[in-house]
């Protein structure tokens, strides 16, 4: 049995975003970070989209609705 080791990988409209250490354990944090790149991100929910190869992938998704 061989334990792998997981890097977590944010993504947002297929960009794979940056993950700072100092932030990598603070997820209200990191998604204060990643808003000041995009900042739709902040309305967006962090969906768990599997993983891909060596890495855990967190989307964030926009959420689609109406105005009004």
């Amino acid at each position: 049995m061989q334990i792998q080791h997981l890097t977590q990988t944010y993504r947002y409209e297929g960009i794979d975003l940056p993950v700072p250490p100092h932030l990598a354990e603070d997820a209200a944090g990191l998604r204060a970070y990643h808003a000041t790149l995009y900042p739709a991100i902040l309305n967006a929910q962090a969906i768990d989209a599997g993983i891909s190869g060596a890495a855990h992938i967190i989307e964030y998704r926009r959420a689609v609705g109406t105005k009004g």
